[in-house]
């Protein structure tokens, strides 16, 4: 489905209904919107696992402009103020009221960046395995820790001068240690995937922005998700997310023995974790 935005149309697909039958009455469900990483990938890659939280959400999932199948839209709009803002916008079209916003890996600064932007819209917050001020000297770091020195040298080829010649080498070097479980060898294959808008944003916006400074003024509920083996996003990171998020509004989960991937290298915690927060 899509729906005009702006500018631009964007793709959704929503899973459970919002309003479900409680006897006499119909009983409101929360919305839990799912922002998905990449950039330039889509929301393929929560499915089917976000399924199985039907029972106590309607799951949306949105492609963010640029990205899978919603509009490409003007390039210069490709930017993190911008996904924020129609993270917004996408719920007001809907009349999607305070929503449950979940974002992971590069759909986690968008969530951010739509937080700090429009403090007063989301119940709750979702920010998991990303950083809300990319520090690739760590990541370089971790590659190396986790894939000696081929891995490391392959990511700094790639941060330096992202583009086709060097996303090859890394998709096949460094993709492979961003979690311990394996990867759906078709996850790629079925993604809607903007290379151009990848490279772009890895030329630019990931080394400038950073939203820490910000952080402080959340005022939602936020859990924070992360594997103590990120190598794209260290827990280096999302340690600077709860030291900037105030204390009372923050929940903090580690995950020992797990990498980017939480959801796959430690999938029962990981759900457990996530509806106790839904419903709480």
């Amino acid at each position: 489905m899509r729906v005009q935005v702006g500018d631009i149309r964007m793709f959704f697909d929503a899973e459970g209904a919002r309003l479900r039958v409680d006897g006499a009455k119909m009983r409101e469900m929360p919305t839990l919107l799912m922002l998905h990483g990449g950039p330039g990938f889509d929301h393929s890659t929560f499915k089917p696992k976000f399924s199985a939280l039907t029972d106590v959400a309607q799951v949306v999932y949105l492609d963010h402009r640029g990205n899978g199948r919603s509009d490409r839209g003007p390039a210069d709009r490709w930017n993190l103020a911008q996904w924020g803002d129609d993270v917004h916008a996408f719920c007001e079209a809907l009349e999607i009221q305070r929503p449950i916003v979940m974002g992971t890996s590069f759909g986690g600064m968008v969530a951010m960046s739509y937080a700090t932007r429009h403090l007063d819209h989301p119940a709750k917050l979702v920010l998991c395995s990303t950083a809300g001020k990319m520090r690739i000297d760590r990541s370089i770091a971790e590659f190396e820790r986790l894939g000696g020195a081929t891995a490391r040298d392959t990511a700094r080829a790639f941060f330096e001068n992202p583009g086709p010649e060097t996303m090859g080498p890394y998709m096949q070097r460094c993709f492979p240690l961003y979690q311990y479980a394996p990867m759906d060898p078709t996850m790629i294959g079925r993604s809607v995937v903007n290379e151009e808008l990848a490279a772009s944003y890895f030329r630019g916006e990931i080394h400038t922005y950073d939203f820490l400074p910000a952080l402080g003024r959340i005022r939602c509920p936020t859990l924070v998700i992360a594997g103590e083996d990120d190598p794209i996003t260290p827990i280096a990171c999302s340690e600077d997310i709860v030291a900037a998020l105030p204390k009372s509004v923050t929940r903090f989960e580690r995950f020992a023995k797990t990498g980017h991937g939480v959801i796959d290298d430690a999938p029962d915690r990981f759900y457990r974790v996530l509806r106790e927060f839904i419903q709480s």
